[in-house]
């Protein structure tokens, strides 16, 4: 049996997920989660064989942003685990981050169910699972090009938040956050700060 782990935080969407792939003979769900921190607490309790990971999850107090920075410390706890990550966003900038981080597949939520339930059996052997079209666009784009603390400083920025306000979020000073953001700005060839949102959050670099 492949015992599975479903994370994802719509629990309409995680239910009908977890109920599908139990009808298959070979696969077992053996825990749900709806944040970052509960699939590391789960996986740890459960230690599955396969982590079907949602990228848009809240982070239950766990560092990070998204369930992507959730994959290192997801595999400390369970070390045996494959993680697939399953989105509705399909960005090659989070495809980049997620295989960096660890992810031995990633796929998106509009892939036929035959296609995911090959990708899990794949993952459990061992083998990448990625959707084609996406690593073609991922390998065409590159790298992103912010720095860990541009790309920190750009996500703190989303929604029109001051300065003051990113500067206590990402304990800079205001000097330092302005400067991260006029370079970030720079190397997206954006016209101002939300053009460079817009920018780093569609291909995935935020």
């Amino acid at each position: 049996m492949i015992r599975v782990l479903v994370a994802d935080d719509q629990e309409l969407i995680r239910t009908a997920l977890a109920t599908t792939l139990s009808l298959e003979d070979d696969i077992e769900v053996v825990g749900q989660a709806g944040s970052c921190a509960a699939a590391v607490e789960v996986a740890g309790r459960t230690q599955p064989d396969v982590v079907l990971l949602d990228v848009q999850m809240p982070t239950g107090g766990l560092a990070g942003e998204d369930g992507i920075d959730a994959i290192v410390p997801l595999l400390a706890a369970a070390p045996g685990a494959r993680v697939l990550v399953v989105t509705t966003f399909g960005r090659p900038g989070y495809l980049r981050r997620a295989l960096e981080s660890g992810a031995i597949g990633f796929m998106v939520k509009d892939a036929p169910v035959g296609r995911l339930l090959e990708g899990i059996r794949r993952a459990h052997q061992g083998l990448r699972q990625v959707d084609p079209e996406l690593a073609a666009a991922s390998l065409s784009l590159g790298a992103s090009p912010l720095t860990e603390r541009e790309a920190q400083v750009l996500a703190a920025s989303v929604g029109g938040t001051s300065t003051a306000e990113i500067a206590a979020a990402v304990f800079l000073s205001e000097g330092t956050v302005r400067n991260y953001l006029s370079s970030a700005i720079g190397k997206l060839a954006a016209r101002n700060r939300a053009e460079a949102i817009r920018t780093a959050v569609d291909n995935g670099w935020i």
